[in-house]
């Protein structure tokens, strides 16, 4: 009697990759490490995946995806471009260590795909592009968006060194300019 293949858990498989990005960068990503990692067959992974793009691919996704229910789950009902802002920037304040270095392994892979370059691109193309930046509160808030992407790339690349109060105190600077609805000025 033949037993029922065993089925493979692609989110264990991705949490092996991303340590294994983790642990020894982007270049170590193969289908035999992902593989020996998540205790699988090589063939395994590539049946999951098809390719190692559609590895990274899936990893930044699965990354991605987190983030935005993060955010939408923190601003509720209003999704308007500000809240939209405000929750991203509180889901950057309020990320751990491990998420930092998660975000580090997913864009050491990002930055090795052209093609993810280009999907990050319009992604944040998008955030921005649902303000409108004639009105000085919109750009406020995209100035804030702005600051705290730049402050999140450099604490997860551990180019400043901020302890969790300053931290805190710079978030709430920022939430609050994406948080000012002023109409004069525009």
């Amino acid at each position: 009697m033949a037993g029922r293949p065993r089925s493979i858990d692609r989110d264990k498989v991705l949490d092996a990759a991303e340590a294994l990005v983790a642990q020894t960068g982007a270049a170590a990503l193969s289908f035999e490490a992902v593989a020996k990692a998540a205790g699988i067959t090589k063939s395994g992974v590539q049946y999951c995946f098809g390719t190692k793009e559609n590895l990274i691919r899936s990893m930044i996704q699965r990354w991605g995806d987190s983030f935005e229910r993060d955010v939408m789950q923190r601003i509720g009902e209003d999704r308007s471009p500000r809240s939209v802002i405000r929750g991203h920037l509180e889901a950057t304040r309020d990320g751990d260590e491990s998420e930092y270095s998660r975000s580090a392994a997913m864009m050491t892979a990002l930055l090795q795909r052209p093609d993810q370059v280009a999907a990050s691109r319009a992604w944040y193309t998008s955030r921005l592009s649902q303000l409108d930046m004639t009105d000085r509160a919109d750009r406020r808030a995209a100035l804030a968006f702005l600051a705290g992407e730049g402050a999140f790339m450099l604490r997860t690349f551990g180019l400043i060194d901020l302890d969790d109060a300053q931290w805190d105190a710079l978030f709430a600077d920022m939430l609050s300019v994406a948080g000012e609805d002023e109409s004069p000025g525009r």
